[in-house]
C-alpha cells in the first residue's frame, strides 16, 4: 500500500528528512520482554531504508516496560496511536493485544527453554491442561486465527511442543536461535574483566542468588536464605548478590521490594536494581543459587556451580531443558553448612551434562543475528545490508561500589 494512503501515522510524511521509510513497530509489554527486544535493535540500526518506533502494549507489568525503554532516547508511541498506523514489521515477545496491531507480525520468545507451564489463571478450556507459557492457542490464535505471521523459535526441539499445543502455528515457525545465548557465549571471554569492572577483589568469590517471579520462586524464601548467607559466609572471601525477576519489582512496586530486601543491603548484600543487565553478573559468578527461571537455565552456559534453591516441578515443562537441569543440579539443604554446598557443588560439577543442557537452549548457536536479520528483512521486502549482522558482546558493568554494599546500578 503506497504510504500516501496507509491509515492514519504517527509520523506525518510532511515533517520528515527521510519519508518513505519501511516502517517497525517494537511492541514492549514487560521489563523482560523490552530487554529481549533490544536485542534485535543492533539489527535494524544504521539502515536508513527502516524507520523504527516503539510502544507499550497493555500489561499488568507495564511499569516494567517503561523502565526498559527509557534509557534509549526515542519517543514511545501511545498503544491508541500505534493501533491506528500500519506498519510493515512488529515485533513483540508478548501476546497481548498484538492481535489488533496492522502489519506482520514476529512473536519471539521472552525466556531460555520455554520452562513455565501457562499459569493456571490464563484462560483455557474447561478441563484442558496447562500448555507451555507462550505456546499455546491461548497466546497465539485469536477468532480461530493464527495472529503472527511468524513465529521464531530457538531450538528445533521446540516445533514437538508447538505441534502438541498449537498444531496450526507449525506453517509460520522460524528457527532463528537465541540472542541471550549468543551474547553470554561470545561474552565469556570477558569474564576477567566483568569481574574487574563490578569490583570483585583478588580472590573474592561471586555468589549469585537469582529468582523468577510467582508463587513458586525462591523470593518466597529469601527471607530464610539471605540471613543465612550473611551468617555462614565469610564477607571477606564472599561477594553476594541478588537478582530478582523485574516482575516482581513490578507486581509489587520498586520501593516494595528495596523495603524487603533492606536488611540484607544493609549487611552488605548486592541488590541488582530491575534495569540493570543481569548477564555481566551472571558470567562474572563462582556460584548461582536459583529456581526455574531462566537465569538458572542460562547459567549451564558459563563456568558457575548451579544449586536449586526451590524447583516447583508442577508448574514446569518435564520435557523441557529447565526440567532436565532439576533432575542434574543438586538441591540447597537447610541441613547443611552452606560452605560444605557450595564446596560440594564445585567439587561435583556436571560439566557433561551442563554442556548437554546448555545445547538445548538454541540450535543455532551463534546465528541468531543471521537468522533474524534474515527473517525480518524477507517479511519488509528489503534486501538485507551487505555486512555480516553480529550481536555485539556485552559492555563492561558499572562498578558495585564499595564491593558489595546496597543497591547499586550495574
Amino acid at each position: 500500500m503506497p504510504s500516501d494512503t496507509r491509515p492514519a501515522s504517527p509520523r506525518s510524511a510532511q515533517w520528515l528528512t527521510l519519508p518513505g521509510c519501511k516502517r517497525v513497530l517494537v511492541v514492549v509489554h514487560t521489563e523482560v520482554y523490552g530487554r529481549r527486544l533490544r536485542d534485535l535493535l543492533p539489527l535494524l540500526e544504521a539502515d536508513l531504508r527502516v524507520q523504527v518506533d516503539f510502544t507499550i502494549a497493555p500489561h499488568a507489568f507495564n511499569a516494567g516496560a517503561e523502565r526498559s525503554l527509557r534509557d534509549l532516547d526515542s519517543a514511545v508511541l501511545p498503544w491508541e496511536v500505534a493501533l491506528r498506523a500500519e506498519y510493515d514489521l512488529v515485533l513483540a515477545a508478548g501476546s497481548q493485544g498484538v492481535e489488533q496491531l496492522r502489519g506482520p507480525l514476529v512473536r519471539l520468545p521472552h525466556g531460555a527453554g520455554h520452562i513455565k507451564l501457562s499459569r493456571t489463571t490464563d484462560d483455557r478450556d474447561p478441563g484442558a491442561s496447562r500448555t507451555v507459557s507462550g505456546m499455546g492457542r491461548q497466546y497465539l490464535v485469536r477468532e480461530g486465527k493464527v495472529v503472527p505471521k511468524a513465529m521464531a523459535l530457538a531450538h528445533r526441539d521446540d516445533l514437538a511442543t508447538l505441534e502438541r499445543t498449537c498444531p496450526e502455528a507449525l506453517p509460520i515457525a522460524e528457527i532463528v536461535g537465541d540472542a541471550t545465548h549468543d551474547r553470554i557465549v561470545s561474552s565469556l571471554p570477558l569474564r576477567r574483566r566483568y569481574r574487574a569492572a563490578l569490583g570483585l577483589r583478588r580472590g573474592q568469590k561471586l555468589l549469585l542468588v537469582s529468582s523468577t517471579w510467582g508463587v513458586g520462586s525462591s523470593f518466597n524464601r529469601l527471607d530464610a536464605l539471605l540471613p543465612r548467607l550473611l551468617t555462614e559466609l565469610s564477607p571477606a572471601r564472599y561477594l553476594i548478590a541478588v537478582l530478582v525477576h523485574p516482575n516482581v519489582w513490578s507486581g509489587h512496586g520498586d520501593w516494595q521490594v528495596r523495603s524487603w530486601l533492606s536488611a540484607a543491603r544493609r549487611r552488605g548484600i548486592v541488590v541488582i536494581p530491575p534495569e540493570a543487565d543481569w548477564r555481566q553478573p551472571l558470567i562474572a559468578a563462582d556460584w548461582v543459587i536459583g529456581d526455574h527461571g531462566s537465569v538458572t537455565l542460562y547459567a549451564t552456559l558459563t563456568h558457575a556451580a548451579i544449586l536449586l534453591a526451590r524447583f516447583p516441578t508442577a508448574d514446569v515443562d518435564p520435557a523441557s531443558p529447565g526440567a532436565e537441569l532439576a533432575r542434574t543440579a543438586p538441591a540447597l539443604s537447610p541441613a547443611h553448612p552452606l560452605p560444605e554446598q557450595l564446596a560440594y557443588a564445585r567439587a561435583e560439577y556436571p560439566a557433561a551434562a551442563y554442556a548437554r543442557i546448555a545445547h538445548r537452549i538454541s540450535s543455532e548457536p551463534g546465528r541468531f543475528g543471521r537468522n533474524t536479520r534474515r527473517l525480518m528483512y524477507g517479511l519488509l521486502g528489503l534486501g538485507e545490508p551487505a555486512y555480516a549482522p553480529l550481536l555485539p558482546p556485552l559492555p563492561l558493568p558499572t562498578p558495585w561500589v564499595g564491593a558489595g554494599v546496597g543497591e547499586v546500578p550495574v
